[in-house]
């Protein structure tokens, strides 16, 4: 049986790992064994803040809902009680929007919280 050098392949792999590591810093961009590990700890940092980013902006979504509707008189839980009372079915990112750039229109959401909350 014929004997198989397996330089190509083992090029192949390192280069496309450092494709990966261009732009790290020091030997982390130009030696295999440092570059992989910095590129398996970038993508654990991935994976794991693509579910951060998530939490923090509905913790943004809620604390500009949260601002918005303290002007008004209210506080974050009673209002969106108030929404759940009236049927508003409108997410927090979609609040949030409103809140920011239409401040008329998350008025009158916040008067028909408050009116289902004033019948309950």
């Amino acid at each position: 049986m014929a004997r198989v050098k397996r330089g190509t392949t083992t090029r192949t792999k390192h280069k496309r790992l450092l494709v990966q590591a261009k732009g790290y810093y020091g030997r982390r961009k130009n030696t295999i064994r440092i570059a992989r590990q910095a590129v398996e700890k970038a993508g654990q940092y991935a994976y794991r803040d693509r579910k951060v980013k998530k939490r923090a902006f509905r913790a943004l979504w809620i604390q500009r809902i949260n601002a918005a509707v303290r002007a008004e008189g209210l506080t974050y839980g009673v209002f969106i009680h108030g929404t759940k009372l009236a049927g508003i079915e409108l997410d927090r990112k979609v609040m949030a929007d409103l809140a920011m750039n239409e401040p008329a229109v998350f008025s009158g959401i916040i008067k028909q919280a408050q009116d289902a909350l004033a019948k309950a």
